[in-house]
């Protein structure tokens, strides 16, 4: 096992449970309006098919990789002040490592797109993290699969997140899923440690939270 991680990963589910959640360095819950964009936008590619179903939700996870790895595209997002005239303008930029490259090119679905303007047109581009984020989880519900998240300080060795596994196969949210994926995000504001994020739960373990929870108690006893 990697040093310096105060957790022991073979500790029953049951335990891990115990601590209290608290919110900071997991998944950020979308909003109630992303959720109403992520309900309608799975709701129609549903109804068209399976198949349109898994090229939608594989057009919104290009064009997440695509924000997280251009700044451009994080600001054109998330900056409020442009005119609807700019953000129907910039969706192509968005759409554009979801179609692909060379023969492999394929336009990008009427859902899809039908998705963002609505999203550019009642200025909510800056909603689009959780509008993915709950189109996935709701795609993960319908296929029965558990999504967990790990959040540590750095990337965890593959025998860690084996054992972490493991463990998480024993709560009764994993036993009700037909299975389970696990996946690791490097956050080094946790400091050291993990936050868990399954379903609807999180769980902190991180040396941050830790810290933050000692120094409230320094000041209230202050």
């Amino acid at each position: 096992m990697r040093s310096g991680l105060p957790f022991r990963f073979a500790m029953s589910f049951s335990l891990v449970r115990s601590y209290a959640p608290t919110a900071g360095f997991g998944r950020r819950a979308a909003s109630g309006i992303a959720l109403k964009y992520a309900n309608a936008t799975f709701s129609a590619a549903l109804a068209k098919s399976p198949l349109v179903l898994t090229k939608v939700q594989a057009e919104l996870n290009a064009i997440s990789k695509s924000i997280e790895d251009s700044p451009d595209l994080k600001t054109f997002v998330s900056n409020p002040t442009l005119s609807v005239k700019d953000r129907n303008v910039g969706l192509p930029a968005l759409y554009a490592r979801a179609e692909g490259t060379g023969v492999k090119k394929e336009p990008v679905s009427d859902i899809t797109k039908n998705l963002f303007t609505l999203l550019s047109e009642n200025g909510r581009l800056g909603e689009t993290r959780g509008v993915i984020e709950g189109f996935n989880e709701l795609v993960a519900k319908h296929k029965g699969e558990l999504n967990v998240t790990v959040t540590s300080a750095v990337p965890l060795g593959k025998d860690v997140l084996s054992r972490l596994e493991a463990t998480l196969k024993q709560s009764q949210t994993a036993q009700q899923a037909k299975s389970l994926k696990l996946t690791n995000k490097v956050n080094p504001s946790v400091l050291g440690g993990l936050v868990v994020d399954f379903g609807e739960k999180t769980i902190d373990l991180s040396v941050s939270s830790r810290i933050n929870k000692l120094n409230n108690l320094l000041h209230q006893s202050v």
